[in-house]
């Protein structure tokens, strides 16, 4: 085994079994990324109007009482997120301001965004962050550095060749933390996992994993905000469970990418 190969092993390891870790990579870059549910003493605030976010995927026509009671996640109608129109620096742009557009953005972002890429991280942080909020760049990609030098790898540098981690978004929610739905709170629900050099299986991928960001518009597209006042609204969701009904009155819905 070569050196790349066993800085690329070393890296998995950690990255995989230490969710920790691997969360504190962007959470000061905008991407609150934890372990399960934040214990935050703040209210949800209500919801948007369904004009600007839809938070809950039920089907346009009214359901009757029992189905309202029996609706999931994955019974009920998912969420089609809306493309982007381009990429920028390897951050996709061009999401629609209402609809679903906030919850798009939020959810190509976390899949994307590089995990150990400390340039790619500030390239694709500075594209979708917004005015006000660029400290969280620095800190970012401070937090990146951080963590190869813990999994054996120079401080600045790309991802190690062969190994590839992927965050798949399965489903999310999204509410408006101000009257006009220009700031929006987006909580995501994910996996990860890595391929090893040579195709090496992932027998310890991250699960059940929880993602949070609040997103303002900006210059024709939803950016990334920090600002205190917005993060202090962003509230706890239900615990996400793809059958429960309760997950589904709360406004998860099933994401999928036409």
């Amino acid at each position: 085994m070569d050196r790349h190969d066993r800085a690329a092993r070393r890296a998995r390891l950690r990255l995989i079994a230490m969710g920790v870790a691997v969360g504190a990579i962007v959470a000061t870059g905008g991407f609150a990324l934890v372990n399960g549910l934040s214990h935050d003493d703040n209210p949800k605030p209500g919801a948007a109007p369904a004009s600007t976010v839809p938070v809950s995927p039920v089907p346009v026509s009214s359901p009757s009482p029992s189905a309202t009671r029996t609706l999931t996640p994955n019974t009920a109608k998912p969420v089609h997120l809306n493309k982007p129109t381009g990429q920028k620096d390897g951050a996709s742009i061009g999401f629609p301001r209402y609809g679903f557009g906030a919850m798009s953005a939020a959810v190509y972002h976390l899949d994307e965004l590089s995990m150990l890429d400390d340039d790619m991280v500030r390239r694709q942080l500075t594209v979708i962050t917004a005015k006000g909020s660029e400290d969280s760049i620095d800190k970012a990609v401070s937090e990146v550095r951080k963590l190869r030098e813990q999994v054996g790898l120079p401080p600045s540098g790309g991802t190690p060749a062969g190994l590839t981690i992927t965050t798949t978004v399965d489903a999310a929610q999204a509410w408006a933390l101000n009257n006009d739905g220009s700031v929006i709170t987006v909580w995501m629900h994910y996996s990860r996992t890595a391929t090893l050099p040579k195709g090496g299986p992932d027998d310890n991928p991250l699960k059940d994993q929880l993602a949070n960001v609040i997103l303002q518009w900006e210059d024709g597209d939803w950016k990334i905000t920090t600002d205190p006042k917005w993060v202090a609204k962003k509230g706890d969701p239900v615990p996400y469970n793809p059958d429960s009904p309760a997950s589904a009155k709360d406004g998860w819905g099933v994401v999928i990418r036409d």
